[in-house]
């Protein structure tokens, strides 16, 4: 299959508690007989993801923006804290939602309050009749952004004109809920101080004891970055090149001294693979809320907290020199030592291992490319708290393989690829020591073909999986599991209008987060485009 046919579908587009985020709750089913193929509407826009929990306290509505993107001029805003709900908020909740209708591609969108990026998604692509959707998210961390003025932006790039018609109409608010009873306990957790970088560089407060960078790094834009995990070096022959192949690792560096790693979600935007017919009602994991990648750099504190500016890179290796497509803005959440004025401290070891990187081609009637990387790193350090020595150990390690397979004039083109995410932080202070171990698993499996009467059949499979266990002194007091896995199976005339592509398709998410806190568990299906199954049960 020609890649021209992708590029024209594509466009610009603990644990329990931070991924209880995603779309409101869907209807029952509408109908359990849908129509032979799909037609000029379908069912609103669903993740089978759990909304936001909320607290049972007083709370106050925010309006943050409202507007319509029509091209790629930002809305410019200003937002006030709310004036009943006190300046300590036990949960904060961003609520968008949104409208379209005609013919659009998918759009990436971002919100900034007060220079900080509190919320990346993307955009469903509409029907002819047009669709509403909606997307909830725990803003609770950015909570030092939000109690003072601050200016507003938010841009969700859009181009309209005769062929394509859909203006996209949002609204965006937050909900704040006064901290009060029990609700006081969640306060505690998040960060005292919220920094942008200025002109690529950090300055912290002199007691910071805990600093987290946070980079919402996305690959997308158009060109072949939008779908990085398909790139082949220049000796293969397909359409998207890159000459390391497709391994990409989200780096950052303090001072020019690696800091952190991290293998970057391979997002699946809802025109991708093809086929906006797989994405039409559930659209593949995180495409509505993209979560920033998380580095805690709290090793580098010591340095960090001399009082002057440091430098502060974020690159993307495998990106061929000199190509765009990825966007990687950063914000650095700081927790601070109220009783004393400078903590002080050291960066005691940065271990890098090799990164190994190799793509291997073979040629045939059937072409192939094998893809194997790794790579990894630990860092440790320590700072002098008012409660004593506190040393930190970051290791991780990241890994994947992939085989790529496709013929010529990519009619058939597949590809089946594992990306790992092992991450270990250990805290050693005050009495035994607290270790935290996150280990993500990203999986896709996917094959598009064009056949000789030009209809198009895309089957995909993804998955997004976590398992994380909080150990101190050696006993587990805390874990939890992720399992959200999307198939599609969907089936369209290719190089036809709109209403000749007779398309026909089925998809499926089902969404299970389980542990020490509770149990979540939601499988959504549909057919034609109609809802046919929303089933929740632990």
């Amino acid at each position: 299959m020609r890649r021209r046919i992708i590029m024209s579908m594509l466009s610009g587009a603990t644990l329990l508690a931070s991924m209880l985020l995603g779309a409101s709750p869907a209807p029952a089913a509408q109908s359990a007989d849908p129509p032979a193929e799909f037609g000029t509407d379908w069912h609103d826009p669903v993740t089978a993801a759990p909304p936001v929990t909320k607290p049972d306290t007083r709370s106050c509505e925010v309006t943050v923006a409202q507007a319509q993107f029509r091209d790629f001029t930002p809305y410019e805003g200003s937002y006030a804290p709310p004036g009943d709900c006190g300046d300590r908020w036990s949960k904060v909740v961003l609520r968008l939602d949104g409208n379209v209708k005609g013919r659009q591609f998918d759009r990436l969108g971002y919100l900034h309050i007060g220079g900080v990026e509190i919320f990346r998604t993307s955009t469903p692509e509409p029907s002819p009749d047009g669709i509403e959707w909606s997307v909830e998210k725990d803003v609770t961390r950015y909570s030092d952004t939000l109690r003072a003025a601050q200016p507003v932006e938010m841009l969700i790039g859009n181009v309209v004109d005769g062929t394509y018609t859909g203006i996209i109409d949002v609204k965006v608010t937050l909900t704040f809920y006064a901290a009060e009873g029990t609700a006081k306990q969640a306060t505690a957790s998040t960060p005292d101080s919220v920094l942008t970088l200025q002109d690529g560089a950090l300055t912290t407060p002199r007691n910071s004891e805990r600093i987290v960078a946070e980079v919402y790094a996305t690959g997308s834009g158009g060109g072949c970055e939008e779908y990085w995990y398909l790139t082949v070096p220049a000796s293969a022959p397909y359409s998207c090149e890159a000459d390391s192949g497709p391994y990409r690792e989200v780096q950052i560096k303090v001072d020019g001294q690696l800091a952190g790693i991290a293998e970057p979600f391979p997002t699946v935007w809802t025109g991708g693979w093809s086929n906006p017919f797989l994405w039409y009602v559930i659209p593949g994991p995180r495409a509505f809320d993209i979560k920033p990648i998380e580095y805690d750099l709290t090793p580098f504190a010591g340095l960090l907290n001399d009082g002057r500016p440091h430098r502060i890179d974020v690159s993307v290796v495998g990106v061929p020199e000199g190509q765009s497509g990825w966007s990687a803005p950063v914000n650095v959440l700081v927790w601070q030592d109220a009783k004393k004025e400078h903590v002080s401290g050291a960066l005691t070891e940065v271990k890098a291992g090799t990164l190994a990187n190799s793509s291997t081609y073979t040629p045939g009637s059937e072409h192939r490319l094998d893809t194997e990387g790794s790579h990894r790193l630990t860092v440790a350090g320590y700072v002098d708290t008012s409660h004593g020595r506190v040393k930190t150990t970051v290791s991780r390690e990241l890994a994947n393989t992939s085989v790529h397979r496709w013929t010529d004039g990519e009619n058939t083109d597949g590809l089946k690829a594992t990306w790992t995410d092992d991450e270990t932080v250990t805290v050693d202070g005050r009495g035994p020591a607290a270790v935290t171990r996150t280990q993500r698993t990203y999986t896709m499996d996917g094959t598009t073909t064009l056949g000789a009467d030009d209809r198009l059949r895309t089957v995909l499979t993804l998955g997004d999986r976590a398992a994380v266990d909080e150990k101190r002194g050696g006993r587990r007091t805390a874990w939890s599991r992720l399992d959200d896995t999307y198939a599609g199976d969907t089936t369209y005339t290719a190089n036809a209008p709109r209403d000749q592509r007779h398309a026909v398709g089925t998809t499926r998410e089902r969404y299970r987060l389980y542990g020490s806190a509770g149990c979540y568990d939601r499988t959504l299906a549909t057919v034609q485009g109609v809802l046919t199954e929303d089933r929740s049960g632990c």
